[in-house]
């Protein structure tokens, strides 16, 4: 059986949904920060699509479907982390020039945030093992 720890879950959508707005991600020179809807734009969308799925299962009280949500949602965020990082560094495919770019673009700290988010997302399920009651305590009248 799965326990929901509310606030801690509540902590962590607050922290995805508006460190994906409102965090840097990226700094780009002569632009300036870039959070993740600048970055890239279907990333943005298809994480937003899996953090109100999480939030309906959170309002739905489907507690083990929750928890799979949020393993999902991290498994895509390390996958859009991976993605911006290698975009970043093999954009054109040339070393001199990935090397300028890569060494021009850099991450920002609102991967951090976004990332400890997920983490108190996960984290506020917990499995927890029922005892069975004893013979002695099953009814008073038998």
């Amino acid at each position: 059986m799965y326990i929901l720890f509310k606030p801690l879950a509540i902590l962590g959508t607050v922290m995805v949904a508006t460190s994906a707005l409102f965090c840097p991600f990226l700094r780009i020179p002569l632009v300036g920060n870039w959070n993740l809807y600048q970055t890239d734009i279907r990333l943005f969308l298809i994480t937003y699509v899996m953090l109100v799925l999480c939030v309906f299962l959170f309002f739905f009280r489907k507690i083990r479907a929750y928890r799979i949500a949020t393993f999902i949602l991290g498994g895509w965020s390390v996958l859009a982390f991976i993605a911006v990082y290698f975009t970043i560094n093999n954009y054109f495919g040339l070393k001199l020039i990935d090397g300028m770019i890569s060494k021009a673009i850099t991450l920002k700290w609102g991967w951090l945030v976004f990332f400890l988010g997920i983490l108190l997302m996960f984290f506020s399920t917990r499995n927890v093992k029922l005892k069975p009651a004893k013979e002695s305590q099953k009814g008073i009248l038998t």
